[in-house]
């Protein structure tokens, strides 16, 4: 089962992404992460992007492509993967669609997590993570079970991200609309783009997800 998540950011997707992980056995492709990682790996493609950043460039779409290609090759996607932060355009999705072809694989699910902006702004003024694991939590909605310390690790090292600040959380939500959003009817017109209430607490947007995913297998 390979699936893409999509929505704005703060949406929820990394936390859904986690959660599929561990229900289903896929694997969440983080593309922002196999690039830190493929650097720090000092393959032959993670040189060649270390000299596209230390140039200053963005990566191009094609070594993006090579990239996931040679991530889904490994044997713990057997299972499936769940795609954060690719596509972001229409070209994009069309040479995924076409890799995986060249693959024979194929994507079975795009989920959409709608949520209303204003109220998203609010809900992220209040998150956090852990700053050893990784775990997310917000202030009201999601707290430790101890006040200050990570319910997975223990670690009392918490940390908030730079881009939940208002000014910066205008300028993601600019490029989401101007470059995400226009994906949507691309993968509407293949009839596997399905959206679920991101607004809702985070146990009824998993029960939508598993809903889809459901109906899905049943085709």
């Amino acid at each position: 089962m390979n699936l893409i998540l999509l929505g704005p950011p703060g949406a929820g997707k990394g936390t859904q992404a986690k959660r599929l992980q561990e229900r289903h056995g896929l694997v969440q492709l983080a593309t922002g992460d196999m690039v830190r990682v493929a650097i720090a790996s000092g393959s032959p493609l993670g040189q060649k992007i270390k000299a596209i950043y230390d140039a200053g460039r963005l990566v191009p779409d094609d070594i993006i492509i090579d990239m996931i290609a040679e991530r889904i090759a490994a044997p713990d996607t057997a299972h499936g993967f769940i795609l954060d932060g690719f596509p972001r355009t229409v070209p994009q999705a069309e040479a995924l669609d076409a890799m995986l072809a060249e693959h024979g694989r194929a994507l079975d699910h795009v989920i959409l997590i709608e949520v209303d902006e204003a109220a998203l702004i609010d809900r992220l003024g209040g998150r956090f993570s852990c700053g050893e694991c990784g775990a997310l939590y917000h202030e009201r909605n999601h707290p430790p079970q101890i006040a200050g310390v990570c319910d997975g690790c223990g670690s009392t090292n918490f940390v908030r991200r730079a881009d939940d600040r208002p000014e910066a959380l205008a300028t993601r939500f600019d490029a989401y609309r101007n470059q995400t959003a226009p994906i949507l009817p691309y993968y509407q017109a293949r009839g596997i783009l399905r959206s679920v209430d991101g607004m809702a607490q985070i146990d009824q947007v998993t029960r939508q997800i598993e809903a889809v995913l459901r109906e899905g297998a049943a085709r």
